[in-house]
C-alpha cells in the first residue's frame, strides 16, 4: 500500500480570496520544515496537501517535522488507493488488519467523506459498504457508531482515495511570514522563549535581542539563551539574535537614579534598545514574555511605564496567562528544561530589594535626566554581536 502524508489547516480555510496566498506560504514553509527528508512528491488539492516520502524515512521523524509547522490543524498517515469502490474497500480491509497486529481493537466505525461528488455511492453508502467488507474479513470485531475503538476516515477524491484511522494534531495557527516580523526580547527565562514561539504561531517571523551583563553574567549564560533560540528556531525558522551588553547602562542607573527604580529605568532602556534594532532589521513590533502580575515590573503601572520609552507596538502574549500554564506550554514545545538551568541574566544584577511597583512616568522621566540616554544607548548598540541561528 502506498503511505501518504495528509496535511489539513484549519484557520487558513476561512481566509476567502486570499487563501491562495496562505496556501503557498504553508506548502513552502513544509518544504522547509522536510529538507532533510527525501520527498518523492508534495502537492496542495482541493483544500489538502498531500506529502509522499521515501520509503526508507521514519514516519516518526516526517510526522515531528511536518508538525512543527505553524498553520496545520492536523496529520494523518493515509493509504492511497483508486477510486472505485472495490479497491477502496480492499485496502481498508488490509489497513485494519495491520491495524489488529498491533492493537488490540474489537469495535469500529468508517468515516466516509466523498469529496468527489460524481462518484456512484454516497458517503453513508460508502461507509456501509466497507463495513461490511471488513466484518466478513475479519474475526471478532464489531461495529458501534457511538463510541468506536477504531474509525477508519475513508477521503474519496476524483482518482485517489485515501485511508486512515488518526488524526496526529497540529498546533493550528498561520503560516510564518504572514504577518510580518517581531524582535522578541529574549532572556533565559520560561516565559520569553513561549512568548516568541506563540507570535511565530500567529505568522509572525522572528528575531531576537538578549541583554547580559558580562562578566556579571557568564558566557554560560549566554549558551543557555542561545540553546533556547535553537529549540524556538525548529519551528520558526532562522532567528538572527542580537547580543547586548547592559552592564554599564545598569552602573549608571545605579550610581545616579534612585535605588528602588532601578529596574523599571533599566527595562525602559532594553526597549529602546530593542526598538532601535528592530527599525534597523524592518521588524514591526517588539514581543516580551511579560505577564501581568508576575513581578515587580510587570504590574500595570509598571507597563504602562514601560511601553511609554517606545513608539513600536508591543505584544505581549502571556500577558493574561497563569505561570503554571505557562511551564505547561513551556515543557510541551522543549524550551522549559534549558530555562530553569541555574544560569544568571541581566535583570538579577543590581536587584533593588524594594523595586517600586507603581511607578509615575513623571517621576521615572525625571530620574533619567540624570543620565545621557542617547549616549549611553549608542556606546551599548556599538558593542552589539549577532548570531544567526539556524534550526
Amino acid at each position: 500500500m502506498k503511505k501518504v502524508y495528509i496535511v489539513k489547516y484549519g484557520e487558513i480555510a476561512l481566509k476567502g480570496q486570499n487563501k491562495p496566498y496562505f496556501e503557498r506560504m504553508l506548502l513552502g514553509r513544509i518544504k522547509s520544515a522536510l529538507k532533510s527528508i527525501s520527498v518523492v512528491e508534495m502537492y496542495r488539492s482541493d483544500g489538502v496537501i498531500y506529502v509522499e516520502a521515501a520509503e526508507s524515512e521514519s514516519e516518526d521523524i516526517v510526522l515531528s517535522q511536518i508538525r512543527k509547522v505553524f498553520g496545520i490543524a492536523y496529520i494523518s498517515v493515509a493509504y492511497e488507493t483508486v477510486s472505485n469502490i472495490d479497491k477502496i474497500s480492499d485496502t481498508a480491509l488490509e489497513y485494519i488488519k495491520n491495524l489488529l497486529i498491533q492493537k488490540n481493537i474489537r469495535t469500529f466505525k468508517v468515516d466516509t467523506r466523498r469529496g468527489y461528488k460524481q462518484f456512484p455511492l454516497k458517503s453513508p453508502e460508502i461507509s456501509s459498504y466497507v463495513g461490511g467488507r471488513i466484518l466478513k474479513g475479519t474475526n471478532g470485531l464489531t461495529v458501534d457508531v457511538h463510541n468506536p475503538e477504531c474509525t477508519i476516515y475513508i477521503d474519496v477524491r476524483k482518482d485517489k482515495s485515501y485511508i486512515y484511522s488518526e488524526k496526529i494534531q497540529g498546533y493550528g495557527g498561520l503560516p510564518l511570514g504572514t504577518n510580518g516580523k517581531g524582535l522578541l526580547l529574549l532572556s533565559g527565562g520560561i516565559d520569553s522563549p513561549l512568548a516568541g514561539w506563540m507570535m511565530a504561531k500567529r505568522g509572525m517571523e522572528i528575531e531576537a535581542v538578549h541583554f547580559h551583563s558580562y562578566p556579571f553574567t557568564s558566557e554560560r549564560a549566554k549558551e543557555k539563551v542561545m540553546d533556547l533560540a535553537k529549540i524556538i528556531s525548529e519551528y520558526c525558522g532562522r532567528i538572527k539574535v542580537h547580543h547586548i551588553n547592559l552592564l554599564n547602562i545598569q552602573q549608571q542607573i545605579a550610581e545616579k537614579c534612585p535605588e528602588n527604580e532601578l529596574t523599571i529605568i533599566s527595562r525602559r532602556f532594553m526597549m529602546k534598545i530593542a526598538e532601535k534594532i528592530a527599525l534597523l532589521n524592518n521588524c514591526d513590533a517588539l514581543i516580551t514574555g511579560e505577564s501581568i502580575g508576575q513581578v515587580a515590573s510587570q504590574t500595570i503601572q509598571g507597563l504602562v511605564v514601560t511601553d511609554a520609552a517606545v513608539n513600536m507596538i508591543v505584544m505581549r502574549p502571556l500577558i493574561a496567562i497563569d505561570k503554571v500554564d505557562i511551564m505547561d506550554k513551556a515543557k510541551e514545545i522543549g524550551t522549559y528544561e534549558i530555562s530553569i538551568l541555574p544560569y544568571e541574566d541581566c535583570c538579577t544584577v543590581f536587584l533593588p530589594k524594594h523595586p517600586t511597583t507603581k511607578p509615575r512616568l513623571e517621576k521615572i522621566e525625571a530620574s533619567e535626566k540624570a543620565l545621557d540616554v542617547e549616549k549611553l544607548i549608542n556606546e551599548a548598540m556599538e558593542g552589539m554581536e549577532t548570531i544567526t541561528v539556524n534550526p
